[in-house]
């Protein structure tokens, strides 16, 4: 089997963990929690930003005289939209990586990789470094792509692609952290890069999926760190 199947296999039969699953809505919950919060301070400020906007720039004048200012307005609420899933999406990743991936690499490090010799190249510092570069790029490389959903084929592909560079570098540290020296970790970027973006691309569509997107956080964290503990594995064996 491909081994990111595998790891996509592997990780939906350790979902059915009691563990995993006591955590398993939180991140979810949290970043729907911070979406709602986030609308419900800021959507009447938005609207009057927008709608004064229009009013005091004298090349939209023509909007107010024709009475199109609402057009625009509206258009800046899906506008807000684009802005706040990937922010939904970050606050997910972010608490999976704070409160299940402590449970999730010892659990799946115990079950499928109990030889795997432990060599701690990860730090704390590392992490908190990788997360915070992490959701700097996906953050500019999401504005910078908002304009090219224009064009319709974009606004389908480029936020899967850019979520899957998102969350296999989100992921893959913790995952390594605890079971790779620090040249391993590079190694096995080097060596697996394509399989972890894969890995990323796929699980990126889970979160298009009603229902499903609640599960895929926690799946990723699953996934990611099996692929990445395979990968480690096989580094090792020098296959």
């Amino acid at each position: 089997m491909h081994p990111v199947f595998a790891a996509l296999t592997a990780a939906a039969r350790d979902l059915r963990e009691p563990r995993v699953l006591a955590l398993a809505l939180v991140p979810p919950l949290v970043a729907i929690v911070a979406w709602a919060a986030l609308v419900w301070v800021f959507a009447d400020d938005w609207a009057r930003w927008v709608a004064e906007w229009i009013a005091t720039t004298s090349w939209l004048a023509w909007l107010r005289d024709w009475g199109l200012a609402s057009v625009l307005i509206w258009a800046s609420g899906i506008a807000a939209c684009a802005l706040l899933a990937p922010l939904m999406l970050v606050v997910a990743v972010l608490v999976t990586e704070l409160l299940a991936m402590p449970v999730i690499v010892p659990l799946v490090a115990e079950r499928g990789f109990p030889q795997l010799e432990r060599r701690r190249g990860g730090t704390v510092a590392g992490s908190a470094w990788n997360a915070i570069t992490s959701i700097i790029l996906f953050g500019v490389l999401w504005l910078l792509s908002l304009p090219l959903w224009l064009t319709g084929i974009g606004a389908l592909l480029l936020p899967a692609l850019i979520s899957a560079l998102f969350n296999q570098r989100m992921f893959r540290y913790d995952a390594l952290a605890e079971h790779a020296s620090a040249a391993e970790y590079n190694a096995v970027l080097r060596a697996s890069g394509g399989r972890l973006y894969a890995l990323g691309l796929v699980l990126a569509a889970f979160y298009y999926v009603p229902v499903v997107n609640l599960l895929a956080p926690i799946l990723s964290g699953l996934a990611f760190t099996h692929l990445c503990l395979a990968e480690l594995a096989r580094l090792r064996r020098g296959t």
